[in-house]
């Protein structure tokens, strides 16, 4: 059994760092299309903002268990089998990607309206304004944002064990739930706190040392 927790938790590891990654590369260009492209934003695109909005909405209002079964034919056709810790990367990614495209435009809008006036004043591009000033200045927060993310991720990736996903949720489900036996239930219960725990302060951490506020 202590095998068995070793090897379930380096695949939670393994399914929520790569997922949380993944989701990254795709949240962090759909949360600034949504900051520049909005009502008062740099370059509004209304019709643009709207859709991705919708599309944004759409996929964060499905309920993370009914995702994973309802991407199981993408998930077979990417990764080639619905079972295990890299078919549970799929509706990870999908589920994790709109939600943190959301975290990413709220960061976004915290930061100092005068700070990107001045740099439109200047002469800076879109590009320029994202990459030397939003992204800058939001940095803190959205560290803070990663891990809260990572916490959730991490809240799904024990789902996914529900249908073979593997990691800590499986053992949860096959060796606690199934058999019946509390403790081992109450033993992953304690190892997802925990890792939930270091995960909040590394983040927290970072946070602290990127704010220049604090400093």
């Amino acid at each position: 059994m202590i095998d068995l927790i070793g090897r379930g938790l380096l695949e939670t590891l393994l399914m929520v760092v790569g997922s949380t990654l993944a989701a990254y590369i795709i949240g962090i260009p759909l949360g600034l299309l949504l900051v520049v492209t909005d009502r008062d934003g740099i370059h509004p695109m209304l019709l643009v903002n709207r859709v991705v909005g919708v599309i944004v909405n759409i996929f964060r209002s499905i309920p993370f268990i009914i995702l994973l079964v309802w991407v199981m034919p993408v998930t077979r056709s990417i990764v080639g089998t619905t079972v295990g810790c890299k078919a549970a990367t799929v509706p990870l990614i999908i589920a994790a990607a709109p939600f943190i495209a959301r975290m990413v435009e709220s960061s976004a809008k915290e930061v100092d309206r005068g700070v990107i006036e001045a740099s439109i004043s200047m002469g800076a591009s879109v590009m320029q304004i994202v990459r030397k000033v939003l992204m800058p200045e939001a940095k803190p927060s959205l560290i803070v944002g990663a891990a809260i993310a990572i916490t959730t991720i991490l809240g799904y990736s024990a789902m996914a064990g529900m249908t073979g996903g593997g990691g800590l949720g499986a053992l949860a489900i096959n060796y606690g739930y199934y058999r019946g036996n509390g403790q081992i239930m109450f033993v992953m219960v304690i190892i997802l706190v925990i890792v939930v725990q270091l995960f909040q302060e590394i983040g927290m951490r970072l946070a602290n040392k990127t704010d220049k506020r604090i400093r």
